[in-house]
C-alpha cells in the first residue's frame, strides 16, 4: 500500500468519522450532565465495545467477497450515502434549510432526561446508560460503515481507516472534555459538506471500478474526482440560494 491509497482512506475516515463523533458526544455530554458520567461512560463503553466487535467481525469477512461484486456494493452504497450529506450540506449553505444546532440537541436531551425518573442499580442508573449506549451505537455505526466501506480497496487499508476514525473520536472527546459543553463551535456543516464530497468521490471511484472502468492514472483518479464534486457542489449551492431569492421576491 502506498501513500496515495493510505492517505486518502485514513482522511475520509477521519472527516467521516468526526462529524458523527460531535453528535454523539453531545448526546453523553447532556447524559454526564444530568444524570451522573458513571452512567454516560459505562453507555458510551458498552457502545464502543460492540462497535469494535462489529468491526473485527466484518473487516476480515469482506475479503471472501469477490472483488469487483464487493467494490459495485461498496462504491453504490458510499454513493448514495455521501450524496445524501452533501445534499444537505449544500442546502444548509445556500440558506433554505436550517443548521444542525448542537445547543438545542444538548437542550432536548437534558430536557428529556430531567424528566425521566431516575432508578440507579450498583451505581448505574439505566436510562441514562441506555442512552448514552444507544448514541454511541447509532453514530458509531455510521462511522463502523465508513471504515469497512473505504477499506474496501485492499486488506491494508482497514487499519488506515480505523486510525483515522481513532483519532477523530479522540480529538472530539478530548475538546468535549476540555470545553465541557456542546460542540456548537465546530463547523458541521463545513465538515459534512467535505465529507460529503470525499465519500461521494470514493462511491464514483468503486463503482467505476466494480463496472470495470479503467480510471486513467488509477488511485490517482480520485482527487481529481473529488474535485469536480466539489466544484459542482459549489455551484449547486450558488443556483440553489438564487432560486431560493427569487421564491422570496
Amino acid at each position: 500500500m502506498t501513500w496515495i491509497q493510505i492517505a486518502p482512506t485514513a482522511v475520509a475516515s477521519f472527516l467521516a468519522s468526526a462529524v458523527e463523533c460531535v453528535e454523539a458526544a453531545t448526546i453523553v455530554l447532556a447524559v454526564g450532565t444530568v444524570r451522573g458520567w458513571r452512567s454516560a461512560l459505562a453507555g458510551t463503553g458498552l457502545g464502543l465495545l460492540v462497535l469494535v466487535a462489529l468491526v473485527l467481525a466484518l473487516g476480515p469477512a469482506l475479503s471472501h467477497v469477490p472483488e469487483r461484486a464487493l467494490q459495485l456494493f461498496v462504491g453504490l452504497l458510499l454513493l448514495l450515502f455521501g450524496m445524501r450529506w452533501l445534499r444537505k450540506a449544500i442546502l444548509r449553505a445556500a440558506g433554505t434549510l436550517p443548521p444542525h444546532d448542537e445547543d438545542a440537541v444538548f437542550k432536548s436531551e437534558t430536557a428529556n432526561l430531567r424528566l425521566a425518573r431516575a432508578s440507579e442499580r450498583h451505581g448505574v442508573d439505566p436510562i441514562a446508560t441506555v442512552t448514552a449506549f444507544k448514541a454511541v451505537l447509532l453514530e458509531g455505526l455510521e462511522v463502523a460503515f465508513i471504515v469497512l466501506a473505504v477499506s474496501a480497496g485492499g486488506p491494508g487499508l482497514l487499519s488506515a481507516a480505523a486510525a483515522g476514525a481513532l483519532a477523530a473520536a479522540l480529538l472530539v472527546a478530548l475538546v468535549a472534555v476540555a470545553v465541557h459543553r456542546p460542540l456548537a463551535r465546530v463547523p458541521e456543516n463545513t465538515l459534512k459538506f467535505a465529507v460529503g464530497v470525499v465519500i461521494s468521490a470514493f462511491g464514483i471511484y468503486w463503482s467505476g471500478e466494480g463496472f470495470g472502468v479503467g480510471w486513467p492514472g488509477h488511485d490517482l483518479a480520485l482527487p481529481v474526482i473529488a474535485g469536480g464534486l466539489l466544484a459542482a457542489a459549489l455551484l449547486g449551492v450558488r443556483l440553489v440560494g438564487r432560486v431560493a431569492v427569487a421564491e422570496v421576491r
